[in-house]
C-alpha cells in the first residue's frame, strides 16, 4: 500500500495547518487506496539549514521522508509565498524528495494560490511531480473568525480528485525509484 505523507507548512503558534491536515487525512482515511499520516515539520525541530547543532533532526526528517511515496502539502501563504519553516524543511532533504508526487492543499486571503505556485517551482526542482487539482481554502468562507476551519462542503469534490491524481502518480513514480 501506498504511503502518503500529508505535511503541515506552518509552524507559528496560533496556526490552522493542524486543523486543515486532519480535515484532509480524514477524507483521505475513508478512501482506503493508500496509508495517511500527518508530518508536522513542528515536530522535528529543524534549524535553519547551514545552522550548526541540526544533523540529527535534519537525519530523522529526511529517512521519514524517504519512507513515503507521496505528500500532500498544507500550507498557508505568507507574504505572497510559501512559510520560511516549510521552505527550509524542503532545502534540508534532497534525493528523499525525487521521483514522488504532491498535491497541495492551500489557504489564505486568496486562497493561498500564491504560496501554491511558489510551492510548485520548488518541488520542481526537487524532482517531485505535483498534480494538478488543487484546493483552496479562503480565510473568509472557510473559517470562522480567521481561526477556526469550517470548510464549505463543495471542497470535498476538489480534495477527492487532488488526492486520486496523488495516488496514481505516485504509485506510477515508484516503478521507476525502484
Amino acid at each position: 500500500m501506498l504511503k502518503i505523507g500529508i505535511i503541515l507548512g506552518s509552524t507559528r503558534p496560533g496556526r490552522v495547518s493542524p486543523q486543515v491536515g486532519q480535515w484532509v487525512k480524514d477524507i483521505a482515511d475513508k478512501r482506503g487506496d493508500a496509508s495517511y499520516e500527518i508530518l508536522d515539520i513542528a515536530d522535528y525541530d529543524l534549524r535553519f539549514l547551514g545552522e550548526a547543532g541540526g544533523e540529527e533532526q535534519a537525519k530523522k526528517w529526511a529517512e521519514k521522508l524517504d519512507s513515503l511515496d507521496g505528500f500532500v502539502f498544507v500550507t498557508p501563504e505568507y507574504n505572497h509565498s510559501i512559510t520560511g519553516a516549510l521552505k527550509n524543511a524542503l532545502d534540508l532533504a534532497r534525493e528523499e524528495w525525487n521521483n514522488k508526487a504532491a498535491g497541495i492543499v492551500s489557504y489564505g486571503s486568496t486562497g493561498g494560490a500564491r504560496a501554491a505556485e511558489h510551492l510548485r517551482g520548488i518541488l520542481g526542482e526537487l524532482l517531485v511531480a505535483d498534480v494538478k487539482t488543487h484546493p483552496t481554502l479562503s480565510l473568509f468562507t472557510d473559517f470562522e473568525n480567521f481561526s477556526t476551519f469550517k470548510p464549505q462542503d463543495l471542497h470535498l469534490n476538489n480534495i477527492n480528485l487532488m488526492l486520486d491524481q496523488v495516488v496514481a502518480w505516485s504509485g506510477a513514480l515508484q516503478t521507476i525509484r525502484k
